[in-house]
């Protein structure tokens, strides 16, 4: 965690982000900016519980997946705790399957780190000033997944789990079994396969072996060789089954 003290005249805003090269990219970008000052950067959320606490920053730019903590759970946290605080997600997974979480769990805004750092600093502008921010893509999916909603049979309605089933279902498409995925989240074994018979409920599926083959095919189509919320096995040392 590294934090300094912020202009006056400007909004604070923190990154937290656990790849040092766009942390600093981010960082140097924002500070760039006439209204804007980035006062501290973090790389986990205990990093980022003490940046709010010494700096308190009007804007947090929170990368979804970090190597430690849940993000989600986090955005939950922090709007009990520091509801001041906006939070403008900046991710590399899918909007459509990730964006309406991040709102819902009270984030203001949800952008790709793909996209331009134009709109990445028209998205943090539009966050400070008490707007939401996500893409025409994003909008266009909410009004459509309203319109058929409760018309989809309940397989293709991934959106029914809840975001820790979700988690648990991903990682089940990325061939983790309950005992890792126990060890991922430092939960007992026994949670997690409640979870799992929560999913399979919700999925109208039978066994185990079904909800495994479901979990990968869907991850297989849904879902970049990078999962979400997994240290990928190059940082942890474990071959993917």
């Amino acid at each position: 965690m590294n934090a300094i003290t912020p202009a006056k005249t400007k909004n604070s805003v923190v990154v937290v982000e656990d790849h040092p090269v766009l942390c600093d990219g981010l960082k140097q970008l924002i500070s760039s900016q006439p209204d804007l000052v980035c006062v501290g950067v973090a790389d986990d959320i205990s990093g980022a519980k003490r940046l709010i606490e010494e700096c308190k920053p009007e804007l947090m730019v929170l990368d979804l997946r970090l190597k430690a903590g849940d993000a989600l759970d986090f955005i939950k946290t922090l709007r009990v705790e520091s509801p001041e605080v906006k939070v403008l997600v900046l991710s590399q997974y899918d909007e459509l399957i990730f964006a309406e979480r991040a709102l819902r769990a009270g984030a203001s805004g949800y952008i790709m780190k793909e996209n331009t750092t134009d709109e990445v600093l028209r998205a943090v502008r539009k966050v400070l000033g008490g707007e939401l921010y996500f893409s025409e893509r994003v909008a266009a999916a909410v009004v459509q997944r309203t319109l058929r909603e409760k018309s989809v049979p309940s397989r293709a309605g991934i959106e029914r789990l809840s975001d820790r089933e979700m988690q648990v279902f991903q990682l089940l498409g990325a061939a983790y079994s309950p005992r890792e995925i126990a060890e991922q989240f430092h939960l007992s074994r026994k949670t997690i396969e409640t979870h799992c018979e929560k999913i399979k409920h919700k999925l109208s599926l039978y066994t185990a072996a079904e909800l495994k083959r479901f979990a990968r095919q869907w991850a297989a189509e849904n879902l970049s060789p990078s999962e979400p919320w997994v240290v990928s096995s190059a940082e942890n040392g474990r071959s993917q089954k």
